[in-house]
């Protein structure tokens, strides 16, 4: 049985962050670039049922919401050789990755309205990454992997599976608007306090 009571301690941790930089992205996510990572750190509390990869495209299950969409925590999962189309954010995010490595590559636009693609990182597990529309927020994902599932942990500032965002042809930087949704219909019960308070 995992232990969901770290990712509960998370996201009471993440919102009492929201609520104090309301108005201060970088001071928020260098805040919450540390709490990730030492989420990310353990690997004994995510639920078995958020982390099954699909033969056939990644997964995105929402972990939490916060009610009033300021935050969501959503485990992403990949599969061997699985990747995004190019796509952004329109939110601040932090990505750590918690089990494999995961290729980001970020893209800028030329004057010509063309995506250009800047390098390629690999985030190892334990690395937590930021995107944000203000430092970069168009990029690319892929599994590192090409044998064996990856799974990233990402935190956002709105509730990602309902933000109307784009994905993008990089030749031409045309975009198409989507709306992602999620891959599961029931979260984790991460409020279920009975076990330890009996």
């Amino acid at each position: 049985m995992a232990n969901v009571n770290r990712l509960r301690d998370f996201v009471i941790e993440a919102t009492h962050l929201v609520e104090k930089h309301r108005d201060n992205e970088s001071a928020l996510l260098a805040e919450a670039k540390p709490l990730l990572a030492g989420l990310i750190a353990s690997d004994d509390w995510l639920p078995e049922d958020y982390a099954v990869a699909d033969p056939l495209r990644y997964r995105q299950y929402l972990l939490h919401a916060d009610p009033l969409e300021r935050l969501s925590v959503v485990s992403f999962v990949w599969g061997p050789g699985q990747r995004t189309p190019v796509h952004d954010h329109r939110v601040w995010g932090l990505v750590g990755v918690l089990r494999g490595a995961e290729l980001s590559t970020g893209f800028s636009r030329a004057s010509d309205g063309r995506l250009v693609p800047g390098q390629e990182d690999r985030i190892e597990s334990g690395d937590v990454v930021a995107v944000s529309p203000t430092i970069g927020d168009i990029h690319s994902i892929a599994n590192a992997l090409p044998d064996a599932p990856s799974i990233s942990i990402h935190v956002y500032g709105g509730n990602i599976g309902a933000v109307r965002r784009a994905s993008f042809d990089p030749q031409t930087g045309e975009e198409r608007l989507f709306i992602s949704g999620y891959s599961n219909e029931r979260l984790p019960n991460l409020w279920d306090r009975s076990r330890e308070n009996g």
